[in-house]
């Protein structure tokens, strides 16, 4: 049984399909990837944040991209936050975002 994937909203959505070309292209390949094998699959496509929240890692010519997501109850995934990376570290504010965006939906 496979995965579904959903976003927090439709401007989430929209600002993932908004990826450059190259880090789009690699952001949907780790969906694939997460769709059929779950959550967990590891470097380099996903690696823990923090506590229940975890990072798509996408990357292409044009730069990185991240999509933070947590896991629910019967087999689902929901990107919380989506963001292109401009420094080495993960902004603290996008994963603040994403963890409040995570309460949200857990509740």
């Amino acid at each position: 049984m496979n995965w579904r994937i959903t976003f927090f909203n439709e401007k989430v959505k929209s600002q993932a399909l908004a990826f450059p070309k190259g880090i789009l292209a690699n952001f949907l390949r780790s969906l694939e990837l997460l769709k059929e094998f779950g959550p967990h699959i590891g470097m380099p496509h996903v690696r823990p944040v923090s506590k229940g929240l975890y990072e798509v890692r996408a990357q292409g010519q044009e730069g990185i991209g991240r999509a933070l997501y947590c896991v629910l109850p019967r087999r689902e995934l929901v990107i919380v936050n989506v963001f292109i990376k401009k420094s080495r570290k993960t902004p603290i504010k996008e994963i603040e975002i994403a963890q409040k965006r995570m309460k949200e939906v857990t509740k």
